[in-house]
């Protein structure tokens, strides 16, 4: 264990002892003191900062952890924040189904209502695109929801929004972070002001529920589909409040639900992990499919921002989309189904396929890009809001957004999305593996893969921090034998021409991460993630000239072309 951080984490735990929060808190952190762990020292060697998704951590006490303290400094911060914008600012709050999290809600809005702030908050939980729309319904300076989104149980989370339902970014993120850095705990006023606490129920779901409803592209082809059987699981969190109505309210009557995981349950206790990134995530909907013989099977993350699905195969066996096919068929449809002025835009970001660039310009739509995390899509939806329209947008990692009645990635209106494509090509008697093959012929063939390395700890963070510094300072002149022509910073905004040495400006902030093109196309891209200890590698390789007499020659040569570039990773 480092000499230097195990005394930091020391001097750090007296302090806490001298702030003397309870007699519980006390008793704990002396007994550590006795005999400090690793544990003990990632507690209390630094304070949690915010990530691409706002503050996340394991829940306990100490500077780096998630508790009523912790939380109480950020949202002290952000009461005298908004307070110099507004002499009379209000506040949304919503929380997931994780542990504690009704709890800290509660404790935030004390601190709120104490400094003057009026605070609405859902009663019971609410998923995290309910908040984003609530944040605009009622006109609030800003907004919260307490979660960690699909981490694992021991986690708990706080994200920050602004009064455009978006989660707030540079450089209010930075104001943000400076002014916490400048509260001290004894500062946090924790006497609640009843009279400036409002709590939501359905009066506030129902005005959602049917803004919602708007969304629906073609209502005709819902409405001669309404029996499609669909399996849905919200995997213990808030989409077992909200999924299941906002279909039924679409037009889906047929909702087949996961029984074991419609309770929402903090304890995540029939999965390892509630990320539908994750296969096993969905195996009990996958089963529950077979037996009802559904179309479709959709779950959702603790917080419903981010939605997996598996589709039936002519087999009857059931096939597991990636977020970019999802993102890719969610484009196609509204696109195609649409009527387009001409004035329209989607967004995506940059570590997600390029397949959605080419769906949007052969639909003459624009196309923004933006760095990782959906927080920079919601910023460009209000850069460009009076000027052009944005229609649909996601990112690899599973989330999507139709419309901009929400700022944030939304699973319950991508639920409903999704099950209104399935419909339409079960209309044509097909499936949605039939609209993914059409779209490679019409569009070109994409394939991608994230592959990531896990690396917990003080340790873990150095090694990541090692392994990024060394691709950003011997950049790869190869991939599994393609030549690399570019070289993309993000860190420094800079793009390096290989062949010339020339270097170029990117339009991006800075941000952490490295991407490598090839000559024929492929995308290498290097990112730690802002909100777990992982060290992200996003593969994209791409192929043309696509017909159904090679679909299934070329999906191979893509698939050995991905397995190659992991091997020449190290993966």
């Amino acid at each position: 264990m480092n000499k230097d951080i195990l005394n930091i984490a020391i001097s750090r735990a007296e302090e806490w002892l001298n702030h003397n929060f309870n007699s519980e808190i006390n008793t704990t952190i002396q007994q550590e003191l006795e005999n400090p762990d690793k544990d003990f020292v990632e507690a209390f060697y630094k304070d949690l900062e915010f990530g691409t998704g706002g503050m996340r951590g394991i829940m306990g006490i100490g500077p780096n952890r998630i508790n009523e303290f912790t939380l109480g400094l950020a949202t002290q911060a952000l009461a005298e924040m908004v307070l110099e914008q507004n002499p009379k600012p209000s506040v949304a709050i919503a929380f997931d189904s994780r542990n504690n999290s009704k709890a800290l809600s509660n404790k935030i809005a004390d601190v709120l209502s104490a400094n003057g702030v009026k605070v609405y908050i859902y009663e019971e939980l609410r998923p995290t695109p309910q908040l984003s729309f609530t944040i605009r319904h009622f006109g609030c300076d800003a907004g919260i929801v307490v979660t960690a989104s699909h981490n694992p149980p021991e986690y708990n989370g706080y994200k920050v929004y602004g009064n455009d339902g978006c989660q707030i970014v540079s450089p209010q993120d930075k104001d943000l972070v400076s002014r916490v850095r400048n509260i001290t705990y004894n500062s946090i006023k924790f006497k609640r002001n009843d009279d400036l606490v409002e709590y939501l129920s359905e009066e506030a779901d129902v005005i959602y529920f049917n803004a919602i409803n708007t969304l629906t592209v073609s209502p005709d082809v819902v409405n001669t589909q309404t029996n499609l059987p669909i399996v849905y699981t919200g995997l213990h969190g808030t989409g077992a409040v909200s999924t299941k109505r906002a279909l039924n309210a679409w037009g889906f009557t047929n909702i087949i639900e996961v029984p074991e995981q419609s309770i929402p349950d903090g304890n995540f206790p029939t999965v390892n992990s509630p990320n539908p990134e994750e296969p096993a995530a969905l195996k009990m909907a996958i089963d529950l499919a077979k037996e009802k013989n559904a179309e479709l099977v959709m779950g959702t993350d603790p917080d419903s921002d981010r939605v997996g699905i598996a589709v039936k195969a002519e087999n009857g066996d059931f096939i597991l989309l990636n977020g970019n096919q999802t993102a890719s068929i969610l484009v196609h449809y509204v696109l195609s189904q649409t009527k387009l002025k001409g004035n329209e835009f989607i967004a995506k970001t940059v570590v997600t396929s390029d397949l959605l660039d080419t769906i949007a310009k052969t639909h003459n739509v624009d196309v923004v890009n933006t760095l990782t995390g959906f927080k920079y899509i919601g910023a460009a939806i209000r850069e460009l809001e009076g000027q052009k329209t944005y229609l649909v947008g996601g990112e690899e990692s599973y989330g999507y957004l139709i419309g901009d009645l929400v700022r944030d990635k939304d699973a319950i209106s991508s639920c409903c999305m999704i099950a209104e494509v399935c419909a339409w090509a079960k209309q044509q008697n097909k499936t949605l593996l039939d609209i993914l093959k059409e779209i490679h012929i019409t569009y070109g063939m994409y394939q991608e893969s994230l592959n990531s390395l896990t690396k917990k700890g003080i340790d873990g963070a150095e090694e990541i921090r090692k392994m990024v510094e060394e691709f950003r300072s011997n950049p790869m002149s190869e991939i599994a034998g393609e030549k690399v022509t570019h070289v993309l910073d993000y860190g420094n905004s800079t793009n390096r021409n290989m062949a010339t040495g020339e270097i170029s400006k990117l339009e991006f902030d800075s941000s952490n991460f490295i991407q490598f093109l090839t000559e024929s196309g492929t995308k290498v891209t290097v990112r730690p993630s802002g909100t777990e200890p992982k060290i992200k590698f996003y593969i994209s390789v791409q192929d043309s000239d696509i017909t159904k007499e090679n679909y299934n020659e070329k999906t191979a040569r893509l698939t050995q072309k991905i397995t190659s570039i992991k091997e020449a990773l190290g993966l």
